[in-house]
């Protein structure tokens, strides 16, 4: 794909989110769009945010585990970056009024110590780089219209990001064994769905290391004090105006999430 193209599209993107509307699908409209030429998009969109005044914070592993694959349809993972207007911490209430068709899911985020670069990385550099982990909300959000997503619609809408919010809770993942520890999800004070670490690629751990190691082949470190969401441990929340969600992780603790207004579909 040209680069005129490659600029069109992520601009047009980066157009949605501002003005909170979706677009057809780019592999409607581009067949023979690759995953090279999504990332490049991706690149430009994320370009524009910079420009008007995000920074890169760290980084989201996406589609990671089954429950998930199928539910969208898309059998590999992909990544994104995390921007400064993305953030928020427990307590927070999100307001669904700056989103477009938002849902939610429950992870495992890693907070870095050590600037990291692959290739070449095992889940233990990984572990031995981190800070500590913590429970987290990623809220998804898609600028394609329906969610109608192949893997190249979500790599240049950047992985689906939304927004995340950053438990209070925080463990030494030398001391928690990440690839057990069960995950009980919570919404309005039922219970939606249960996980576990090892869901996701074996383990959080592999998870973050495969993006390591794929970016670094890119030239991309992780920084120190970079966020990594290392991929969804629950299925996809559907939320709404007055929605509160609870993620417990077994041996971490919990992070909780509310939600006002009324996103845009």
């Amino acid at each position: 794909m040209d680069d005129n193209k490659i600029r069109q599209y992520g601009d047009e993107l980066y157009d949605a989110l501002v003005q909170r509307k979706t677009l057809a699908p780019l592999t409607e409209r581009e067949p023979e769009i690759t995953i090279d030429d999504a990332y490049r998009i991706q690149l430009r969109f994320i370009e524009r945010r910079v420009d008007s005044g995000e920074r890169i914070v760290g980084k989201k592993i996406g589609v990671t585990s089954k429950p998930i694959q199928d539910y969208l349809g898309v059998f590999q993972p992909d990544f994104g970056q995390l921007t400064s207007a993305m953030v928020y911490q427990e307590g927070d209430t999100v307001d669904l009024d700056g989103l477009i068709q938002p849902k939610a899911e429950a992870e495992l985020a890693f907070v870095l110590k050590e600037d990291l670069q692959g290739p070449g990385l095992t889940a233990m550099d990984v572990i031995r780089a981190t800070d500590y982990v913590a429970p987290c909300f990623e809220i998804v959000d898609s600028r394609i219209r329906d969610w109608k997503i192949l893997i190249q619609d979500t790599i240049a809408d950047n992985a689906s990001c939304g927004v995340y919010v950053l438990g209070d809770c925080k463990a030494d993942p030398r001391e928690l064994d990440i690839t057990l520890a069960g995950m009980v999800l919570e919404k309005n004070g039922e219970l939606f769905s249960t996980g576990v670490g090892a869901a996701v690629q074996g383990s959080p751990a592999n998870a973050v290391a495969w993006l390591a190691n794929t970016l670094g082949e890119l030239g991309i470190p992780f920084k120190a004090g970079e966020v990594i969401l290392s991929g969804s441990q629950s299925n996809l929340v559907p939320i709404a105006d007055g929605d509160e969600l609870v993620c417990t992780v077994g041996g971490l603790g919990s992070c909780t999430v509310r939600f006002r207004g009324r996103s845009a579909v």
